[in-house]
């Protein structure tokens, strides 16, 4: 009985546990191949995005998210950033982007449905970025499996200048926290430190 205890508290232990968010900043964006589907002709084809066709070269801001379709990712964090990406653009950002551990016809069909004009959606299906950054969290118990915790990066060339991460950052979190990620914060970080680009 005790054994059976002990093993019942380890193994919660491990479900409910708190992670340490791994600060990135100062860091290189992790290399990897993003799988999408691009309109060509009448007909969509699998088009490969690496880490540099995205950021080299490139100020971006990219918004990861834990899944398309999902109330708070749909009603706030994406429309929100696609309604302001001339006021990214304004501040020197060359691309906004949008990733979620979700496959490209996931994410195309999320964004149609949405009517998201100027945002880049990048699919991250098999959350190779997403465990690199050391932000894949478990969400079993909402029934998601692996998913990528809400955060926000400034990335310049490659390079991570700035992060927002979400607090609670957990396993099998209860609750789905939106406060740092959104654009109105990381705007008003590009405004106060524009010599970051």
């Amino acid at each position: 009985m005790i054994r059976t205890s002990v093993l019942l508290l380890c193994i919660l232990g491990l479900i409910y546990a708190k992670k340490n968010i791994v600060n990135k900043e100062g860091e290189s964006v992790p290399q990897t191949v993003f799988k999408t589907r691009v309109k060509e002709g009448g007909s969509f084809i699998w088009k490969d995005l690496s880490t540099d066709d995205v950021f080299k070269g490139k100020n971006v801001v990219l918004f990861s998210l834990p899944g398309a379709f999902t109330p708070t990712c749909s009603s706030k964090h994406l429309p929100t950033y696609d309604s302001k990406v001339s006021e990214f653009k304004k501040q020197g950002i060359d691309t906004v982007a949008c990733m979620s551990v979700n496959d490209a016809f996931v994410m195309n069909a999320w964004g149609k449905e949405l009517g998201v004009k100027d945002v880049l959606l990048l699919p991250d299906g098999s959350a190779h970025f997403t465990h690199a950054m050391g932000m894949l969290v478990e969400k079993q118990n909402l029934g998601f499996g692996s998913r990528s915790w809400r955060y926000s990066m400034l990335v310049k060339d490659g390079k991570i200048v700035k992060q927002f991460v979400e607090p609670g950052f957990s396993d099998n979190c209860a609750d789905d926290p939106y406060e740092v990620s959104d654009p109105d914060t990381m705007l008003n970080y590009l405004k106060e430190n524009k010599d970051e680009l």
